[in-house]
């Protein structure tokens, strides 16, 4: 692609429009559908939260899909590519091995049990302190997570429209808070599905276009694999370099298991489908479809790389930030093919859309179920439940777009998603490890093992983004180029390679500098360690009969021989005392005979 200096804004053509405005329309309608149909059901509750738990498993993994990916993953990983190279592709690897213990170790045990919440679970097997501290971090979560995702798509229609990206931002929630509280998981369910669709359709046209436009595909190998982008395997084992193969696989392993399989938001929608058979299907399809739109938007990066591979627009100012690339290169590409923008900013917006109204969803269950119900002195009919988390949902809608505000300062999409969202999951991770693998654990190490793996990794977290924003943490980034720009963007460009050398003074603490794919890792193995000491240290916990289910059925097996074990020894402990008792009646009718 050519480094024309060319300073109009391409802007929405009707088409476009058109393309746009039909996405959103089909939101909106749906959740009116879903809400008109479902307005004289019975058991509003389960309803609203699980779909009745009768749904198929087509919309299901669409949902699942887009929830999962959400629009940071569509510019995220493009500008991951270009700036760092492509060694963080290699996560596809880790989404195999969390498909397969999702359908393993946890999912059983939710179905197992028939609940609704997934911090249910931790009531039944610990007690309700411990169940409120889990509601609690999954709400740090997602309101930690949610301005991130509006934040994305305010970022692509503010490019491709010059519109400022609060006003965008404002939008995004308005339509689905609107869906969200009127159709509820029905509703979010079947506009991720249409969303999907949309998502996948955007990216897979950019990424052939693109590719055409830059000469094909050996071009665009070529350009990247000539400035060192193209690595897969570091096998570097420096816990403080950004990406290497073991942090990426490893470290997004757990990350990926805290996000699928004890999240509320991918708990709740495996928990809509009527069997675990039929649930782990959808897990299957869905690990298929996530490594599918992953691969496409690393491919997409790359592609980027290629276009602009002598004329790079941060250089010569004419964007930004590297979460820019993505609508910068559609709008470039956008002269002869219209509709495009349309397209992309649909796809953007639908990736976004999804995984909010899911977060919307998951939390307002949680606060009623978690927070509200155990407090209520009367029960509330099933309508005026409804209504309590449709409040709920505008009001947490509401919350998230203020924070939008704070997400501006963040650095890098994916480094901020992974990093904010590590500070809850790993605790999160870990105390339901505790519970699932170690019948030993008792309340108060659940407890003390989540307060302090959360405190630390939020202390480590926090500590980072604070030095990379103050620009005492710069991480190495590929080579860029502006040799083929013309004279009028080569005046405007700025020296990274001075800012680069001239940026670390003093090395910052050691765990700041550690990469930030083994925050969900350390925050697991902190909960599971503390947690098993202060059980030790207090009491471990007292298996009670029939609690086998709330346990991961890969222990069954030691659970059933330690079970076997401890009536082998209360028999022989019976013997004992048999034999003891039996000695001391001899003893005594020797004694009376003499």
């Amino acid at each position: 692609m050519d480094g024309s200096g060319g300073s109009t804004r391409r802007s929405f053509d009707t088409i476009d429009c058109v393309v746009f405005a039909g996405m959103l329309a089909i939101s909106v309608v749906i959740g009116v559908y879903q809400a008109y149909k479902s307005r004289k059901n019975e058991d509003a509750v389960r309803e609203y939260l699980v779909g009745g738990q009768n749904m198929s498993i087509f919309p299901i993994t669409m949902s699942l899909i887009a929830s999962y990916v959400s629009g940071i993953t569509i510019l995220g990983l493009p500008a991951e590519m270009y700036v760092y190279g492509t060694q963080y592709w290699c996560v596809i690897i880790a989404d195999l091995f969390v498909s397969l213990t999702m359908t393993m170790v946890y999912l059983p045990v939710f179905y197992g049990l028939g609940i609704t919440s997934s911090y249910e679970y931790l009531n039944l097997r610990f007690n309700g302190a411990v169940r409120l501290m889990g509601s609690v971090m999954f709400l740090i979560k997602m309101l930690l997570y949610i301005p991130l995702v509006i934040y994305v798509p305010a970022v692509a229609f503010n490019q491709v429209t010059g519109i400022n990206l609060h006003a965008i931002a404002v939008l995004v929630c308005v339509v689905c808070i609107f869906y969200t509280t009127l159709g509820g998981l029905k509703a979010v369910v079947w506009t991720d599905a249409i969303q999907t669709i949309v998502m996948f359709g955007g990216v897979i046209a950019i990424a052939i276009i693109g590719t055409n436009q830059v000469g094909g595909f050996e071009q665009v190998w070529r350009r990247n694999r000539d400035t060192d982008r193209i690595e897969f395997f570091d096998m570097n084992l420096d816990p403080t370099t950004r990406h290497t193969f073991w942090t990426v696989v490893v470290g997004n392993y757990f990350n990926w298991l805290a996000s699928c399989s004890v999240n509320q938001s991918m708990v709740q929608r495996c928990l809509a489908m009527s069997n675990l058979k039929r649930a782990n299907a959808t897990i299957a399809i869905m690990a298929i479809g996530i490594i599918s739109i992953v691969s496409l938007s690393c491919y997409t990066g790359i592609v980027i790389f290629a276009a602009f591979y002598d004329c790079d627009p941060i250089q010569t100012k004419r964007i930004k930030k590297s979460d820019q690339l993505l609508p910068f290169f559609v709008m470039e590409m956008t002269e002869s093919i219209p509709g495009l923008p349309g397209l992309f900013v649909a796809g953007v917006f639908s990736a976004a859309l999804s995984t909010m109204s899911t977060g919307l969803n998951s939390m307002s269950g949680v606060i009623y179920e978690d927070m509200i119900k155990p407090w209520l002195r009367i029960s509330l009919s099933e309508v005026a439940a409804s209504r309590v988390m449709k409040l709920t949902v505008l009001l947490m809608g509401t919350v998230c777009v203020t924070l939008v505000y704070l997400v501006e300062k963040l650095s890098g999409l994916i480094q901020a998603a992974k990093s904010l969202s590590g500070i809850t999951a790993g605790p999160l991770l870990g105390v339901f490890t505790l519970g699932m693998f170690f019948p030993l654990a008792n309340s108060a190490g659940a407890l003390v093992g989540g307060f302090v793996s959360l405190n630390l990794v939020a202390w480590i977290s926090f500590g980072t983004q604070a030095a990379i924003s103050s620009g005492k943490i710069r991480f190495p980034i590929k080579p860029v180029s502006i040799d083929g720009c013309p004279e009028s963007l080569k005046s405007q460009a700025t020296n990274f390679t001075l800012v680069v050398e001239t940026a670390i003074k003093e090395p910052p603490f050691f765990l700041y500098r550690m990469s930030y794919l083994w925050y969900t890792w350390l925050g697991c193995l902190t909960a599971i360690l503390v947690g098993l000491l202060v059980s030790w240290i207090t009491g471990p916990n007292k298996r009670t009969p029939g609690d086998e289910k709330l346990y991961t059925p890969v222990i069954h097996g030691l659970l059933r021989d330690s079970v076997a074990i401890a009536a082998k020894r209360q028999q022989e402990g019976v013997v004992t005392e048999l034999e003891k008792m039996d000695g001391s009646c001899r003893a005594t009718t020797a004694s009376s005979r003499i």
